[in-house]
């Protein structure tokens, strides 16, 4: 198997493979999009062919390298990601990188170090790191993956060089993801749901989080018809609270553009558009946005660790939700 970036991606691809072999790609990487853009398959290759022993347009696949990187384990990679159980990225993760940036590659080539969610550092974590950013060593690779590059700290965000990469055509995106979906049609709702993001469509087309759509969408319908948001709000104490604020955002911002233009050409979720008619009747889009910027606020709260009541958040602003419906 070859770890390949995703067909809309062949031109940072060629840019970055030039970089790196003319030897011009900086030690520190920052990799950023909104989440679903495809970050990680981009950064899985790159990092394959920094590893690989005979590289050519991408890593061979076949050398020692290769086969160990496949397997899931490589000693001259090291990976920070969040535990199950915290949403930072702790210090003590940072002070095994800065070991590992001291230690000669086991495999004679290059040390890697990848960190993502990169932003979920915390303070503590991210000023460790500075002096490893500063002071790498030869043969040094850092790959930072954020979905949200500004709440890295600045310092961090100055000793990497930033590729940001944004929506694939749409064209390239549908023709991908209708290989997954198996049709044209399904792959085009989907990729409208996601905002043009074609990993996230294909996440939400999946069984469960198409589920937990459907169980939004009549929640949202009961609120509509005069439902009582205390009880609809236990319906949704197992899901994911962050998921949840994603999908009431997606479709407050829906609100937003059918109240402001009236044309309904101009909502991602087009099946909802009955829905929205009767929001929008009985509520001001200045309430609208207020209640946008509630569940972005909250969101943010939960990336930057916070550890709130899914339960209160939740009952919280589905009350907020059904006083505008019923205004």
């Amino acid at each position: 198997m070859v770890l390949t970036p995703l067909p809309w991606q062949h031109e940072r691809w060629q840019q970055l493979i030039d970089l790196q072999d003319r030897g011009k790609l900086p030690h520190a990487l920052l990799l950023s999009g909104p989440r679903g853009i495809g970050k990680q398959p981009l950064a899985e290759a790159l990092i394959a062919r920094t590893l690989c022993r005979a590289p050519n347009a991408t890593a061979c696949g076949e050398c020692h390298s290769c086969r160990m990187l496949l397997s899931g384990y490589h000693p001259d990679l090291q990976s920070v990601s969040l535990t199950e159980k915290s949403r930072q990225i702790r210090i003590d993760a940072i002070r095994r990188v800065n070991g590992f940036v001291s230690q000669t590659a086991q495999q004679g080539g290059h040390r890697v170090i990848r960190i993502e969610p990169a932003e979920a550092m915390n303070v503590a974590a991210s000023n460790a790191l500075l002096k490893s950013l500063e002071e790498p060593g030869s043969r040094t690779l850092f790959v930072l993956i954020a979905d949200v590059p500004s709440r890295l700290l600045p310092t961090i965000r100055s000793r990497c060089q930033q590729w940001s990469l944004g929506i694939p055509a749409a064209e390239a995106a549908e023709t991908w993801l209708a290989e997954r979906l198996g049709g044209v049609e399904d792959a085009r709702f989907w990729l409208r749901v996601a905002g043009g993001l074609p990993l996230l469509a294909e996440e939400l087309a999946s069984g469960e989080a198409r589920q937990l759509r459907q169980d939004l969408r009549e929640l949202f319908d009961s609120l509509v018809r005069g439902g009582e948001p205390i009880g609809e709000a236990a319906r949704l104490d197992a899901q994911s609270l962050d998921r949840v604020l994603w999908y009431g955002i997606a479709w407050l911002e829906d609100l937003i553009r059918l109240g402001l233009s009236g044309d309904p050409a101009r909502v991602r979720n087009s099946d909802l558009l009955p829905l929205y008619r009767q929001a929008v009747k009985n509520a001001r889009v200045r309430d609208w946005f207020r209640l946008l910027d509630y569940a972005r606020e909250q969101r943010r709260l939960l990336a930057a660790g916070g550890n709130p009541n899914p339960q209160l958040v939740m009952e919280a602003w589905l009350v907020r939700w059904s006083a505008l419906l019923r205004s």
